[in-house]
């Protein structure tokens, strides 16, 4: 491993073949362009890169730690949807089946042919609230969930993806919830982070508090929505409900089970989880999945601009594939997901390897940052 000595602004381990990722992210700290951050690389499983350093707060009092942990926003995702297939490997959950077999409620109004493909892949109809609604109505998750049960779609579920902002979780966990009985945050803290020694929460207890960095706000970007048809389903889904970044400061937030958006880690854990689905579905003894059920990851479900975000995506079951949106990943059996401001987490099958980046400072981007691409390419320049 690198001697980060000669890496003052960093703590962990590296190995030489990444020296110059660790040299990145030295010199974007030191630089002020990332605050905090951590960064984890794992091959076969074993980590070759896990480096953190910079602040915890805005105030530069607080060290970003070996422990401290962030709001990764959407790279909750992907934990989501891994357990959504850990129920399928369990023969519990069937994804060509209509989530109405395992939650009638939401046959209502049009959606008995909503399959559960289509929550995993965000091609469901159903890719928001329909308004009025506001952030402190979805922290109530029961009632929010039985609310889009009670929702028609807004564009024939199955014929084109829209980006589940902040919904994704309320749907997807409720399939667990309805197969398994558990919470999303319980079942993930006791069939996937307890198991794997995994520092990832959704639904953050108090006593974690104290670890947490909260997220610097990118700047606004008021003007993305100028001109968009306001009963159009980006329209309706971003601004339904409409929150800023500083919501994840509030308690309420934290300890809430959104599992689009409320999961706290960072790069380490993101990393370890998602190494299972890189090394076949077995990693250190625990296994998850079948190599049959990560197949279905790689099932494409879409192809084409997305309705919500704009920009052409590939989805396969619970994860994004490579697309024209995001240049820095390479061709390969490769699936991925961001978090708004840069957060994100890699898992490419054919290298057996995990890249994952989170960070406190936010920063403008659709897809990741400009951070998460250097990264990214630093990355996958070292594993080559």
């Amino acid at each position: 491993m690198t001697d980060l000595d000669l890496v003052p602004d960093l703590d962990g381990v590296c190995d030489p073949r990444f020296a110059e990722l660790a040299a990145r992210l030295a010199r974007n700290l030191s630089s002020g362009k990332d605050l905090g951050a951590s960064i984890a690389v794992t091959v076969d499983g074993e980590p070759v890169v896990d480096l953190w350093g910079g602040w915890a707060d805005q105030g530069r009092t607080v060290p970003w730690r070996r422990d401290t942990i962030t709001n990764v926003w959407s790279c909750t995702k992907t934990i989501t949807s891994l357990a959504a297939l850990l129920l399928v490997d369990r023969g519990l959950l069937d994804v060509d089946a209509p989530v109405a077999r395992y939650w009638p409620e939401f046959a209502a109004l049009g959606k008995e042919g909503v399959l559960v493909r289509h929550v995993l892949s965000h091609t469901s109809g159903v890719s928001g609230w329909d308004r009025p609604v506001t952030i402190t109505d979805i922290l109530d998750v029961p009632a929010s969930t039985a609310r889009l049960a009670r929702q028609a779609p807004w564009w024939p579920p199955g014929t084109a993806s829209g980006y589940h902002l902040l919904n994704y979780g309320h749907l997807v966990g409720e399939l667990v919830r309805r197969t398994d009985g558990r919470s999303l945050g319980r079942f993930l803290a006791e069939e996937i982070a307890g198991p794997l020694g995994a520092d990832f929460h959704i639904g953050l207890p108090d006593s974690e508090f104290g670890r947490v960095a909260d997220v610097v706000p990118p700047p606004s970007r008021s003007s993305d929505l100028a001109g968009a048809d306001p009963n159009g389903v980006a329209v309706k889904t971003l601004t339904g409900p409409l929150g800023g970044a500083d919501e994840s400061w509030r308690p309420e937030w934290r300890r809430a089970e959104i599992g689009a958006a409320s999961g706290h880690g960072n790069a380490r854990s993101l990393a370890r989880i998602h190494s299972v689905i890189a090394c076949g579905g077995t990693l250190d003894g625990v296994r998850l999945l079948s190599p049959r059920n990560i197949d279905l990851i790689f099932r494409q479900q879409s192809d084409g601009t997305d309705l919500v975000l704009g920009v052409p995506l590939r989805f396969g079951i619970g994860f994004g594939l490579p697309s024209p949106a995001v240049p820095y990943l390479p061709p390969g059996r490769i699936c991925f997901w961001t978090g708004w401001g840069g957060s994100v987490v890699v898992i490419d099958t054919e290298r057996r390897a995990t890249i994952s980046y989170v960070m406190n400072r936010m920063g403008a981007g659709l897809l990741g940052s400009d951070r998460t691409t250097e990264y990214v390419r630093a990355a996958f320049a070292a594993l080559e």
